[in-house]
């Protein structure tokens, strides 16, 4: 049995190396793996045939910048396997790199599996198409994602959450105050307000103006910030100089810092889950340009912007969005989840448990099926 396998970054290589240890662990018969992996996929016996960080872009002028040799990369992956085919090949993100390639396989008759879904959930759902074009099974981390895909007429399933298998259902956040020097008997509020130069410029002044506010019912309430690197650390640096707050500025530790919280103002996007897995009552926000979130506000079909709500399918953490993302609004979420933390944290129990499934292992049974359906492979 062959496998041709390609991941582009190091959220991917993951992915790829707990699903190649379970596809050799499950797989009635040997496996051999090539494609692109990275350190971890290649500890599990993946052959590269291409270093994964030539992958690894982000951003447009950074793609533009690669583009000649990205497409040089796919085409040489392209005819190689088209010459020799694979059993079997699979995608690991990276959507833009791997659906034309699984395309391409596809039209050739090589069974074709794409491991996490795009958010066409979300916006841009047209792309549906191609994918239903591109792959005989899409691997789900979400459950919603599944059940878009039924309705699109794609075979998906949902294999859980990798981040949901990795930490404990019941956290430590005593170990986390202790491991950040933080008091046990006091209460704090992280602040996230982005990782990237403009989320924290946008951000950050709002979300200190709310701590500022947070002060004034509850004078005891201390800060956490954790920093993502060194330049929005001294970003940071400059801008709690011109507020007088007890704030602890951490580098990095993100997680911890989450979980030693009473409760975390942050910016919309993947930390929100991470949190809710953590077990820390949340208050999400975002800010945009005026013209950006009139776009994006056409363009996007669901009706929430957290994956805890749309998890829960109903608005469980309060998303205080543009207009709405204001200092004394936040500040009132804010001490509402200090007061009232419950229903959050019941509620983010029974999502983890959910999402909790032991995701490289449930992929690699629905490859395997696959495989068997295809004729490639017979399961005991």
């Amino acid at each position: 049995m062959r496998i041709a396998i390609v991941a582009g970054e190091a959220s991917g290589d993951i992915l790829g190396a707990g699903l190649v240890k379970a596809l050799q662990s499950l797989s009635p018969e040997p496996i051999t793996f090539e494609g692109i992996a990275g350190p971890l996929m290649q500890a599990q016996g993946v052959q590269s045939r291409f270093p994964m960080d030539r992958l690894s872009v982000m951003g447009l002028v950074e793609v533009l910048g690669r583009l000649r040799e990205l497409l040089g990369i796919r085409k040489q992956l392209i005819e190689n396997w088209l010459q020799d085919p694979p059993d079997l090949f699979i995608g690991i993100d990276a959507p833009d790199f791997n659906l034309t390639l699984e395309q391409k396989l596809h039209e050739a008759g090589i069974p074709t599996v794409h491991y996490v879904s795009p958010s066409v959930w979300a916006w841009r759902q047209k792309r549906v198409q191609k994918i239903a074009r591109a792959t005989d099974l899409m691997l789900c981390l979400l459950p919603f994602e599944a059940a878009f895909y039924d309705k699109s007429g794609v075979d998906a399933r949902f294999v859980g959450h990798t981040l949901a298998d990795e930490l404990p259902l019941e956290p430590d956040k005593e170990a986390a105050r202790d491991a950040l020097g933080l008091d046990r008997a006091k209460r704090y509020v992280a602040l996230l307000p982005g990782s990237r130069a403009g989320e924290v410029e946008r951000l950050a002044p709002l979300f200190l103006e709310a701590a500022q506010r947070c002060l004034e019912p509850q004078p005891d309430l201390e800060f956490i910030i954790p920093s993502a690197n060194d330049s929005r650390h001294q970003q940071l640096e400059q801008l709690l100089q011109q507020h007088s707050l007890p704030v602890h500025l951490t580098r990095g530790q993100s997680q911890q810092v989450m979980l030693a919280a009473d409760v975390v103002l942050l910016a919309s996007g993947t930390a929100a889950l991470e949190c809710m897995l953590l077990k820390t009552p949340m208050v999400v926000s975002y800010r945009v340009a005026p013209l950006s979130y009139m776009i994006l506000s056409r363009m996007v079909k669901v009706p929430y912007v957290s994956l805890p709500n749309l998890l829960a399918d109903r608005m469980l953490v309060p998303e205080l969005i543009q207009q709405q993302a204001t200092a004394p609004a936040l500040a009132e979420a804010l001490l509402k989840q200090l007061d009232d933390p419950q229903d959050q944290r019941d509620s983010f129990y029974e999502l983890h448990q959910q999402l909790r499934l032991d995701a490289s292992e449930s992929s690699a049974k629905a490859v395997l099926e696959l495989l068997e359906k295809k004729g490639k492979l017979t399961l005991s």
